[in-house]
């Protein structure tokens, strides 16, 4: 069990709590796409869609040539989604170890990469002497696909080992935090700021990307709801400035129906209203991945010679983002450690 250190009046106090950060992960190798891609349609594609089992290895491998073909023709892609998330945890851990020292220590982990898979992770979370913990999902939206994969992979290794944690928190996802979507705002206009020298701020279309979603996933939460409250929140705090707005869902080539206007709709819907320019501007992710990357990407190549484009990046980080990041998990390591 973890060490105590007694507190003040005499009451013991735990001395230490992980946070575990959580994330989606990218592949690093391109012959890792395969097993990346067999996790992901196990825990991910199957919550929507039902595949027999036999067939899953068989997918991922036509998945993984498709990919390597994909990346290989985008200049041979490297993801940079992992260096940026360590970023972001150590960030968030500088600004916890300010306050706590050696007493919190923040933890990353990944849905489908090793070797920092949950069950990876928590091992080593208890083998540094932790019992107490809180779990973190870097994620803007909180659904079956983002916060929850990472839950069941918990859940499942907590199950295959004897009782050891004490005591667990969790924070929820963040998209309606009033300090997240200022700093989302303000870097959303600076984006925008360099096209205003010579378009009408009415002439911008401003498209606001969000994580597609399927809209028929055996009853389960996808997000949907929190999205699209996300997306109006960014639009009244944007829209005295810059009216034509439009949704952007960046939704999987895969079978079933999903959320609109994805992308490529939004984009030619902001021409036909005047658009003169568009600013693609990722608003339901932190970090910078090969959807926010590629796909934005081939949206851009469709119109560039119709109007001028500019791709804002995610927040990634971004120092303040990263302060209100640390500041929000503070009130539940003030709780385990009390």
């Amino acid at each position: 069990m973890v060490p105590r250190s007694e507190g003040y009046g005499g009451f013991e106090m735990a001395d230490k709590v992980a946070v575990l950060l959580t994330g989606y992960g990218e592949v690093e190798d391109y012959d890792d796409f395969a097993e990346y891609n067999e996790r992901s349609f196990r825990l991910l594609v199957s919550k929507s869609i039902k595949f027999p089992d036999f067939s899953i290895p068989w997918l991922s491998r036509r998945l993984e040539r498709s990919q390597k073909k994909e990346w290989h023709a985008a200049n041979h892609y490297h993801s940079p989604h992992n260096d940026i998330f360590e970023r972001q945890r150590a960030g968030i851990a500088d600004h916890l170890g300010a306050r706590y020292g050696d007493d919190v220590k923040v933890y990353k982990t990944y849905n489908f990469v090793e070797p920092f898979l949950p069950e990876q992770v928590l091992r080593e979370i208890r083998a540094d002497g932790f019992d107490r913990i809180v779990v973190y999902p870097w994620l803007v939206v909180d659904s079956v696909f983002t916060s929850g994969l990472v839950l069941e992979q918990i859940n499942k290794a907590l199950a295959a080992a004897p009782p050891w944690v004490d005591e667990m928190r969790y924070l929820p996802s963040f998209w309606d935090r009033e300090d997240f979507q200022q700093v989302l705002a303000d870097h959303i206009e600076a984006g925008i700021a360099p096209l205003l020298d010579r378009f009408a701020q009415s002439q911008v279309g401003v498209a606001l990307c969000l994580h597609g979603c399927p809209l028929e996933t055996k009853g389960m939460e996808t997000g949907v709801r929190e999205s699209t409250a996300l997306y109006y929140a960014m639009q009244e705090r944007l829209v005295q400035k810059y009216p034509l707005i439009s949704p952007a869902w960046m939704n999987h080539p895969v079978p079933g129906k999903w959320t609109t206007p994805d992308v490529d709709q939004a984009a030619e819907n902001l021409i036909t209203l005047g658009a003169r320019a568009i600013v693609f501007a990722p608003i339901g992710f932190v970090t910078e991945n090969h959807e926010t990357q590629l796909d934005i990407g081939y949206t851009i190549d469709k119109i560039k010679d119709r109007v001028e484009t500019r791709h804002v990046a995610t927040l990634n980080d971004d120092p303040e983002l990263l302060r209100i990041g640390a500041d929000w998990i503070v009130p539940l390591i003030e709780e385990l450690r009390s």
